[in-house]
């Protein structure tokens, strides 16, 4: 971070604490059940989106552009929440609040990259959708290995770039008072607001990076399905329509789980409580990577067919060595 810290050259002095204090989920009752039921969704998260990855992996069959995208997504969900459950309940759970400075910058960092691939993945994913339905016969030549990986990897670059100068901008601020963060993790808006000196470029950077990570992502897919809608209004039969639309549903379905409790809480952040805000959030950071690979299990054929395959090798498998131990 020394290039944010140069300062335009000049030599200041930036007054930095030795650690921040974490103090969401304060007051709550039994709020111990809640540290209990993030540590279950963790586990199933991680078994799920480990079994998809797998089955993508060793079945030659899904070594396809779409499913480059769908491992992306379990990827990003797995890693997103392994770089929040376990510190989220490390903090509250075990009671260890204080964070050091550059392990709170390094925690905002990974989190916020995460979450916003979430998103991105989505857009790739209402690509896919697109050219699938409205040019069916081209989509081989429209939607390659390349692209599909030149795509995910631009978003990739893309996210780091942007979340590293908003990392780095907070490193040009001052704490001179309270180092009291009232979240469940180091997030940027609570930072930079306990800053004493300027803190407008961070201010202005709060503003344009959930445009730039959520309501663009956002606004991209549904345009994707206004496209796809008047692809299908010109198919002749409704038997066809539903077809083309069931190929949807397991997408949507993940749009609707991301987008949906965020856009709830930034419409009525104003009307809800400190304590029930934190919470909605971190399920909305915690929930999606949980439940998008039990989706894509339960509304995909390929993937129900190669986790079953995939349950066969190891049964035969188990089965084979407890002959040869016998023997």
């Amino acid at each position: 971070m020394d290039f944010f810290n140069s300062a335009l050259g000049k030599n200041i002095t930036f007054l930095r604490p030795a650690f921040f204090i974490i103090s969401g989920f304060i007051g709550i009752p039994n709020i111990k059940y809640y540290y209990a039921f993030l540590f279950f969704v963790y586990i199933i998260s991680v078994l799920a989106n480990t079994a998809v990855m797998a089955a993508i992996y060793l079945d030659h069959n899904l070594r396809t552009p779409k499913y480059i995208a769908v491992f992306n997504l379990a990827l990003v969900d797995l890693l997103g929440n392994s770089a929040m459950v376990p510190k989220v309940l490390d903090i509250f759970l075990f009671n260890h609040p204080h964070i050091s400075y550059n392990d709170c910058l390094t925690f905002l960092f990974f989190c916020y990259v995460f979450l916003s691939m979430q998103a991105l993945n989505l857009v790739a994913l209402s690509y896919d959708r697109v050219m699938a339905i409205v040019y069916p016969l081209h989509y081989q030549l429209k939607v390659t290995h390349k692209l599909m990986f030149s795509l995910i990897a631009s978003f990739w670059v893309f996210v780091i770039i942007v979340i590293l100068i908003a990392t780095g901008l907070l490193t040009r601020l001052s704490f001179c008072e309270s180092v009291v963060i009232k979240s469940y993790f180091c997030d940027h808006g609570q930072i930079y607001r306990l800053a004493c000196n300027d803190f407008t470029p961070s201010d202005i950077t709060a503003w344009i990076l959930p445009a730039l990570i959520l309501w663009l992502p956002l606004t991209i897919v549904l345009l994707s399905y206004l496209i796809i809608g008047y692809a299908l209004a010109k198919v002749a039969t409704v038997r066809e329509r539903m077809k083309g639309f069931k190929t949807c549903t397991a997408h949507l379905s993940l749009v609707a789980i991301y987008f949906l409790p965020v856009l709830i809480t930034f419409i009525l952040r104003a009307n809800i409580e400190p304590n029930a805000r934190i919470i909605n959030l971190s399920l909305t950071s915690v929930f999606p990577p949980m439940l998008n690979p039990i989706i894509y299990v339960l509304q995909t054929r390929e993937i129900k067919e190669s986790l079953k395959k995939l349950k066969g090798r190891i049964t035969t498998h188990y089965k084979n060595r407890k002959v040869k131990f016998k023997k």
